[in-house]
């Protein structure tokens, strides 16, 4: 068999020396970075090279085993373990596992909102420097206890030396081991290490699987970067083989991930948390496997398939173990990881990386968006891999066109995805009262909503199996009388006839230019206050998220922006969702959220939010969210951020959930949703056949390049406008309920959107029409004849249209007393 490392060793001269077994253990490549050329690459790591997990993983077992019989039992039960991130985070914990009692953490260069660094160091020879130390028990470091530390290598002793000389200042003790897959230091990095530790007055122990060093020749850096250039230049490299059919579109599976079980080491993993996980293993590899025999339209069924088991940078023990378990059901299993790490990829038996898969981050990175890699998958024969991911990454730039999964799928007949809950830390001080760290993951098309997942993930918790809805009167009638509150039903979901249909599809075809010249404005408007960032978009469901959906279309086309995009929900008199408001914080610097809604009326939501994040500024202690809006249309003069003021037909505003991705307006009920949910939601899978929400998406995103010019004009101008808001819609709708005899602005429904809600779901009264405006309201007066409701044309409106909820209403009521008077 040919050795791994041959390719560079001819080219460069470089030599590896030592042990008899270092050959099967490392082979070599070559990277792109300015401090090292060369990669040595583990055979028995699951990082770059496929490997069977119980070879991984018995690999950290044995030497944690050894560090166990160094120790002692009795200093072994008193150890902490810690690993390095990237690479080295499932070696660390399977060598805690091996160790038996040790609690165990690895570094991380992921920082964690409300979570307290520990200590940190630096790596001098990667690519990426900075390590974090984020335990979620700030005690965890602080015994006098063995410190335990692991890496995938011990090449030069620096990466140590940092750590040691960092942790040591804060937490001194008298006993380190360090522990490495294999130690390539020369003598000299060896007398380093024995001189540092006589400094600080401790023992330093070291045990390695293999020992030996590397002899580079003179240049050899910078000959290394010559070929890498050489290989890189365009047309240069061997195309890596794109399988010739259609690939189904990736499965996601339900893995059901022990509740309060870390998704790995990044704020500490206990011995009791290894029990708890080891128990569900088996249930959990059932679910990856039934995912795996399930038939495929596309794909003849294999007999024994052979399966990678595909990590995701510093997620690597929960995949490794979910492996293992695979592997102990008889499943014919591999097992690696994605990379932030770049490296040269060369079609050759004698070079450690054959194939090179290339994708953006897909975590939203702290240090800023990058490439990321998969090696040595493609083309390696694999009939099925399993994509593992905490929930941090599963965002829409996984799911996005050139994103992880379809890279996978366009090399692999069978792609499925399991994510792991990202573990969130408690937080316990007076200033953030402890909460809980198991909130759930956004839900995503097409399991809830019919648009895809990458268009938005909803922070709701699914209550479609729950009986929600109630006859419009009967709500009316509990809502006026302040025996319910809106929030706490829903109504009976409107079915257009024939006729309504057909105005929805001329409103759209006649408006979707108007449309999209708005969304490009407040999305160019959005981008231009916020230089240099990249904004979190955050519907206001449901009708923000059309919307925002628009929004995030406009940016990928415009800019090549994939922005995060979510609906939460925010109900008048209760706020918003402060779990969801949590959840963003916790993955989302709160500074680039921008609030999204469809329109405003009166201005109450804009209110509603600002109070709401006042309040929760202040009992949360999490600052920095924005509460201004950001919204399509601004009749109101409301917010400072939009697309036009103009009060002109959106046709969204139409339709229900049949326009809005098949989502229910939004619950909240003491009942269904406890102080840790988000507010509740109904995804109508049952109305698919009439659904036009991606009808109204694509024909508004097919007029994005006709408005462009038209767009950059209307942003110039605004950025140079006075947009402070006049209320002048509050003035309006104060004004009309008194005129009418109402004394209650919360009756009054100004613009086309509002007064289409009341005809759709509450009991209207009357419709107010402006004079003039009758292009932007046959879908209103076709309503108002429906139900009975008259239409009254006025003059001096601000808004096209407004709509009056039935006062005091009862049923038999139609006086604005709530009498029954004889109709005329």
């Amino acid at each position: 068999m040919v050795w791994t490392g041959t390719w560079v060793a001819e080219r460069l001269g470089v030599e590896l020396i030592g042990d008899e077994e270092l050959p099967a253990l490392l082979g070599l490549a070559l990277r792109r970075n300015p401090k090292r050329a060369h990669l040595l690459v583990s055979s028995v790591l699951g990082k770059h090279v496929p490997q069977r997990p119980s070879v991984v993983y018995g690999s950290g077992l044995d030497l944690g085993r050894r560090v166990r019989a160094l120790l002692g039992d009795e200093e072994a039960a008193r150890s902490v373990v810690l690993g390095y991130a990237e690479t080295a985070t499932a070696l660390g914990h399977a060598v805690a596992d091996g160790l038996g009692p040790a609690p165990y953490l690895h570094s991380t260069r992921r920082p964690v909102a409300g979570v307290a660094r520990a200590g940190g160091f630096e790596e001098s020879h990667s690519h990426a420097t900075s390590h974090l130390l984020l335990p979620e028990d700030p005690k965890l470091l602080a015994g006098d206890g063995p410190l335990v530390l692991v890496d995938d290598e011990f090449s030069t002793g620096n990466t140590v030396l940092n750590t040691v000389r960092a942790l040591h200042e804060r937490y001194p003790r008298d006993r380190y081991v360090v522990v490495a897959l294999v130690d390539m230091r020369a003598p000299a990095d060896r007398d380093r290490l024995d001189a540092f530790a006589s400094e600080i007055g401790a023992r330093v122990d070291l045990i390695a699987g293999a020992a030996g060093t590397v002899r580079l020749p003179e240049g050899v850096l910078e000959k290394g970067q010559a070929l890498v250039a050489e290989h890189e230049a365009p047309g240069s490299g061997t195309p890596v083989p794109v399988r010739p059919v259609e690939a189904p579109a990736p499965v996601r599976i339900e893995l059901r991930w022990p509740e309060g079980i870390p998704d790995g080491g990044r704020h500490g993993f206990t011995p009791e948390h290894r029990a708890v996980l080891e128990a569900a293993l088996p249930r959990m590899a059932g679910s990856i496997a039934e995912a795996l025999r399930a038939p495929s339209a596309t794909e003849p069924p294999v007999a024994k398939p052979r399966v990678l088991v595909l990590g995701f940078e510093e997620l690597m023990y929960a995949p490794l173990r979910l492996g293992t378990a695979l592997e102990d059901a008889g499943h014919d299993v591999r097992y690696s990881t994605t990379t932030r790490s770049p490296v040269l990829a060369v079609d050759d038996p004698g070079y450690a990386i054959r194939t090179r898969l290339v994708f953006p981050a897909h975590d939203d990175p702290a240090d800023g968006p990058g490439e990321r890699y998969a090696y040595n998958v493609a083309g390696a024969g694999f009939d099925a891999v399993v994509a593992v991911v905490d929930s941090t990454a599963d965002t829409p730039a996984l799911h996005a066109p050139d994103g992880l999964l379809a890279q996978l799928t366009a090399h692999v007949p069978r792609v499925v995805l399991a994510v792991v809950p990202s573990y969130t830390p408690q937080v316990s001080d007076s200033e953030a009262p402890e909460r809980s760290s198991m909130l759930p993951e956004p839900l995503r098309g097409p399991a809830f909503s019919s648009y895809a997942p990458e268009e938005v993930g909803w922070l709701l918790q699914d209550l479609s199996d729950v009986e929600l809805e109630a006859p419009t009167e009967e709500r009316e009638e509990a809502i006026q009388s302040g025996g319910a509150h809106y929030a706490e039903s829903l109504p009976v979901e409107y079915q257009p006839s024939a006729r309504y249909q057909e105005l929805f599809h001329t409103a759209l075809e006649g408006s979707a230019a108007r449309i999209a010249r708005a969304v490009g404005t407040v999305t160019e408007t959005v981008l231009a206050e916020r230089p240099g960032r990249v904004p979190v978009l955050v519907s206001l469901a449901r009708a923000g998220t059309p919307v925002g959906v628009l929004m995030r279309r406009w940016a990928q086309a415009r800019h090549g922006l994939d922005l995060p995009h979510y609906a939460v929900s925010i109900v008048r008199g209760r706020g918003i969702d402060a779990n969801a408001l949590r959840w963003l914080a916790a993955h989302h610097d709160p500074a680039d959220v921008v609030f999204v809604d469809g329109w405003t009326g009166k201005g109450a939501i804009t209110r509603e939010l600002a109070e709401a994040i006042r309040a929760f500024e202040a009992t949360e202690g999490i600052k920095g969210f924005d509460p201004e809006i950001a919204v399509l249309a601004d009749p109101g003069s409301c917010v400072r951020t939009y697309g036009t003021r103009e009060d002109f037909l959106i046709p969204s505003a139409c339709l229900n959930s049949t326009v809005s991705g098949l989502i229910s307006r939004t619950v909240l009920r003491a009942d269904l949703v406890g102080p840790d949910d988000f507010h509740g939601g109904k995804f109508y899978r049952e109305l698919a056949g009439s659904d036009v929400s991606n009808d109204f998406l694509d024909a508004v995103a097919a007029r994005f390049d006709e408005v462009t010019g038209t767009v950059d004009t209307d942003v110039k101008e605004l950025l140079a406008a006075d947009r402070t808001p006049t209320w002048e819609g509050w003035a309006a709708v104060e004004r009309i309920s008194e005129e009418y005899g109402i004394h209650d602005v919360n009756l009054v429904k100004p613009g086309v959107g509002e007064t289409t809600r009341v005809l759709l779901r509450r009991v209207p009264w009357k419709i107010l029409a402006k004079r003039g405006a009758d292009a932007d309201l046959a879908h209103v007066r076709l309503l108002a004849e429906q139900r009975g409701v008259p239409v009254e044309v006025v003059d001096e409106l601000p808004y096209s249209c407004v709509g009056l909820i039935h006062p005091h209403y009862t049923r038999g009521a139609t006086g604005a007393d709530g009498k029954a008077v004889v109709s005329q």
